[in-house]
C-alpha cells in the first residue's frame, strides 16, 4: 500500500498527521512488483523512487521466481529504474517483488 503524499503548500496538518501515521503503519511508495522478461538475460525495471546508490531488495512471488533466485541479481541501479540480470528460458511467470531504499 502506498502513503498519501501532501503537496508543498498544504495548511491542513490533519492531511500531514495522515501521511505520518500510513509511514508508521508500514506504508511506502519504494515497492512494485515485475515479472522477469522471457528469452533474454535483462529485465529493466522502472522505480521512480529509485536512486543511483538505493538498494533494491528482491522478494520472489511465484515458485518459477523462488526457483530462479541463485540466478537472479541486481546489476545496476538508476535514477528511476533498476536492471535485473537472470537466466534466459521460456518461463513467463517469475514475478517478483521489490522494495527500492534509499
Amino acid at each position: 500500500m502506498s502513503v498519501n503524499i501532501v503537496g508543498r503548500d498544504e495548511k491542513d496538518l490533519t492531511k500531514f498527521a495522515f501521511s505520518i501515521q500510513q509511514l508508521a503503519e508500514g506504508r511506502s511508495n519504494a515497492t512494485g512488483y515485475f515479472t522477469l522478461t522471457t528469452s533474454t538475460t535483462t529485465t529493466t525495471v522502472t522505480a521512480p523512487t529509485c536512486g543511483a546508490s538505493s538498494v533494491v531488495v528482491l522478494q520472489p512471488k511465484t515458485a518459477n521466481a523462488a526457483a530462479a533466485v541463485g540466478t537472479t541479481y541486481i546489476a545496476t541501479v538508476a535514477a528511476g529504474s533498476f536492471t535485473v540480470t537472470h537466466a534466459s528460458n521460456g518461463q513467463a511467470d517469475k514475478t517478483f517483488g521489490f522494495v527500492c531504499i534509499g
